[in-house]
């Protein structure tokens, strides 16, 4: 099946199921399905068992994550400049709320083919980061998923262990987040080089000095 007929097949086979198709403009042309929320865990099942596509083995899972953004739009307005009532050019901003992305990729070892890769989306980047976990489909999920948990801050709901997987358990934030600010304490590195050392220097010199500032 292309990715048109097995986004057709989920449409008849699952009532409300609305998945939509992300093309891909690069040269590999890896065109991708988004899986909405609500349908996400059923339509995965109908992945993995339906007798043509046999989607028995997830390989990869990742994590992205998409800012706010603002677009900006010149449009006609009147207004009333010096008494005379004129169309002026007015800006108006538009800002969409960002999201976080675990994009799946899914073969059939049985048939033979893929990937197929399906995308799911949080509601936002903030309160709202909420994902089905698809561990209790795909086993080879498990790792992965708490690895885009730990990164990325996705809460895979029925995730058997969603714990932290790379860094400690009492750190804050996610690494991978495009607005992520590191912490500055490299007292604390044993074996600092290159950039990393730069960086420990920078920050004796500023606990060292009563000011704040560097040398």
């Amino acid at each position: 099946m292309n990715l048109e007929e097995i986004k057709s097949t989920l449409e008849a086979a699952i009532p409300g199921c609305s998945p939509q198709i992300v093309t891909n403009g690069s040269p590999s042309g890896q065109h991708s399905l988004l899986l909405d929320r609500e349908h996400a865990f059923v339509a995965a099942m109908f992945l993995r068992d339906d007798p043509t596509l046999c989607l028995d083995y997830c390989s990869n899972v990742t994590g992205l994550d998409w800012l706010d953004t603002e677009t900006s739009e010149k449009v006609k307005v009147t207004q009333l400049v010096d008494g005379v009532e004129k169309e002026v050019d007015e800006v108006r901003k538009t800002r969409t709320p960002g999201y976080l992305e675990a994009v799946y990729h899914l073969y059939s070892m049985q048939k033979k083919h893929g990937p197929l890769v399906v995308r799911l989306r949080t509601e936002n980047r903030t309160d709202s980061v909420h994902l089905p976990s698809f561990t209790p489909i795909w086993r080879s999920a498990e790792f992965q998923e708490r690895e885009v948990f730990d990164l990325f801050g996705i809460i895979f709901d029925g995730h058997p262990d969603l714990r932290r997987i790379l860094m400690w358990d009492e750190f804050e934030d996610h690494p991978m987040r495009k607005d992520y600010v590191e912490p500055d304490d490299y007292e604390y590195e044993p074996t600092p080089h290159d950039a990393v050392l730069k960086k420990a220097l920078e920050h004796r010199n500023r606990i060292s000095t009563p000011d704040g500032q560097g040398a």
